[in-house]
Formats: structure tokens, C-alpha cells, sequence
């Protein structure tokens, strides 16, 4: 079985706009702890049934430390999508690269986080899925694949479903689906050694063009402060005041 998952080098401190308000990346950066339990589920299926694990990431050069972390883990090659051109991609023009990374190599399945802890948008999976014309299964909790299927228990609000498809597919991971594994020192030396492809737009078929973002940001506010609670102290008015804020509240 053939695995490539998508992984993502985010900010892992506090993140800072520019004048430009694009994020300010740093030396704290590194991989999306999201993303390591899809790094964790293709380990565990190319383990169990042969294959290999590629790890796709687009960013700028500093992002090939998330791929190297992923390599480090035991992934067995990784694509660095960069080109000056992606500067301020949106969600869209991600997936139509992450999209053409995939299509580089067969796969049986490709695995996503449910969302990147400094985007927060969570469409990206879905937008590839239907640019791969592959059926997405989202918000897993729980994965097992055997012939030829995907089986995973879907997170809702109330539980789960139980959802199967065919191969190939794409599916999405919530936290606590695996428990990653940390790279050890054998892992990390070997990582020096594997596959890794920099690749441009113009390598994937794609033009400036075709990652034009169609949103931007117009502006940006500070969130306003939470006004402070109030003390209702004790007295004879205290249950009757108290009655009034829940009422306020709509609780009661």
C-alpha cells in the first residue's frame, strides 16, 4: 500500500502578521502536531502491508523540517512544494498543489489532518479530495483498511459512523486517532539519506496563474476584551439578582 500524507510547517509559538499580513514565520516553527497521527496511521498500514509513506508539504525552504521530522518518524521519501509564486496562497490554490503533488506517485490512500492549527479552515482535505475525484471519509476517529477498503468510525456530535469506501480514497484524522511514535536517534540519521524531491509550479504543471489567491485579508482587529464578571454578594436581593443574570443568559 501506497500512503501520502499532507503535512504542514505552522508557527508553534504565537503567530505575528507583517505590514503585508502574511505570516511571520520563525525559528519555533515545525511540523503540525496534528499532522503526526497521519504520519503515525501510514507507518502502521505500509508496516503492516508493504509500500511506502510520502510526505507532501508546501512552504517556503524552511518548511522541509516538517518533512524531515516526518522522515525521521520512518516516512520514506518527501516532496517540498516552494516557488515564490505561493506567497499568500489560499486554501484553494493549496489544494490545487497538494492535489498535483499527489498525483507524482501511485497511492492507495491519501491521509490529512482535520484542520492546520494556524489556518483553521479545514477545507483543504475536502477541496483535494474532489480535485483527485476520490472519495473523502472526514473527521475519522478510526481507521482500518483491508481489501481494498477504507473502514473508519466518522466523529459527530452525538458519536460516530461508521463509514466504508473503496481505495483509493482520502481520508482525514482527528487528534487521538494513533499515538505517534518519536523519532529516534536511528531514525533521525537515516532521514539524511531518503528521498526528497524540491519541486517548483512549473514541475507540477501548474502557473502563477492557476495559485492566484481569490481572498485576502482586508483587515484586522484585536478581539475585543470579555467585560469583567459580576459579584453578586450576600443579602436578601442576592437569589432574586442571580435569577435576573441567568434570565439575561437566556438558562433559565
Amino acid at each position: 500500500m501506497n500512503v501520502v500524507v499532507f503535512a504542514k510547517w505552522v508557527p508553534l509559538g504565537t503567530p505575528e502578521l507583517d505590514e503585508g499580513r502574511r505570516l511571520v514565520r520563525g525559528h519555533d516553527d515545525g511540523l503540525d502536531a496534528g499532522d503526526e497521527f497521519g504520519i503515525e496511521l501510514a507507518l502502521q498500514l505500509t508496516e503492516a502491508d508493504g509500500g511506502e509513506v510520502t510526505v507532501v508539504t508546501m512552504g517556503p525552504e524552511g518548511a522541509v523540517a516538517a518533512i524531515q521530522r516526518a522522515l525521521a518518524m520512518g516516512a520514506h521519501r518527501g516532496i517540498l512544494v516552494t516557488d515564490d509564486a505561493l506567497a499568500g496562497a489560499d486554501a484553494l490554490a493549496t489544494a490545487r498543489v497538494l492535489a498535483a503533488a499527489a498525483r507524482r506517485q501511485p497511492f492507495d490512500l491519501v491521509i490529512g489532518g482535520v484542520e492546520s492549527s494556524d489556518g483553521y479552515t479545514g477545507t483543504v482535505p475536502a477541496t483535494v479530495a474532489e480535485l483527485l475525484d476520490l472519495p473523502s471519509v472526514t473527521f475519522s476517529r478510526r481507521v482500518d483498511v483491508d481489501a481494498g477498503e477504507v473502514r473508519a468510525e466518522r466523529q459527530t456530535a452525538v458519536g460516530y459512523d461508521e463509514v466504508t469506501c473503496a481505495l483509493p480514497a482520502l481520508i482525514t484524522l482527528t487528534a487521538g486517532a494513533t499515538e505517534p511514535r518519536y523519532p529516534s536517534v536511528k531514525g533521525i540519521m537515516q532521514a539524511k539519506s531518503k528521498p526528497l524531491d524540491r519541486v517548483t509550479l512549473s514541475d507540477l504543471g501548474l502557473a502563477a496563474a492557476d495559485v492566484a489567491p481569490m481572498q485576502s485579508v482586508v483587515a484586522i482587529e484585536a478581539a475585543p476584551e470579555k467585560p469583567g464578571g459580576e459579584i453578586v454578594e450576600a443579602g436578601d436581593d442576592a437569589i432574586a439578582r442571580i435569577a435576573d443574570l441567568l434570565a439575561e443568559a437566556k438558562v433559565i
